[in-house]
């Protein structure tokens, strides 16, 4: 049975930083897509990032190039986001979400691309 547990969010101010982390279960990270998604107050759920056994191994929105960085560590099962210089806009709950094949430009952003969901860590960003 393959299951997600975030974990990591939590409250830190403007400019601070934050690492997520997303243990998975039922599969190993040797030919699949794990991504970040975002969901603000009243808003959409959107991608954020994502990382693949294909190539290009990781993607980023727009919104947070060069602030956010996910890595994975196969040996224990669990795909991170580190979350640096955060925004207010920043706030919301985070899901990862896996499938079990690498996914693409095109793909990687999408939710219906994705098989699993976990339940999702909270993020406020505020003074």
């Amino acid at each position: 049975q393959v299951q997600l547990v975030e974990s990591g969010g939590g409250l830190v101010q403007p400019g601070g930083s934050l690492r997520l982390s997303c243990a998975a279960s039922g599969f190993t990270l040797d030919y699949y897509a794990i991504g970040w998604f975002h969901q603000g107050p009243g808003k959409e759920r959107e991608g954020v990032s994502c990382i693949s056994s294909g190539d290009p191994s990781t993607y980023y929105a727009d919104s947070v190039k060069g602030r956010f960085t996910i890595s994975s560590d196969n040996a224990k099962n669990t795909v991170y986001l580190q979350m640096n210089s955060l925004k207010p806009e920043d706030t919301g709950v985070y899901y990862c979400a896996a499938v079990l094949r690498p996914l693409y430009y095109d793909s990687w952003y999408r939710l219906w691309a994705y098989d699993y969901w976990g339940q999702g860590t909270q993020v406020t960003v505020s003074s």
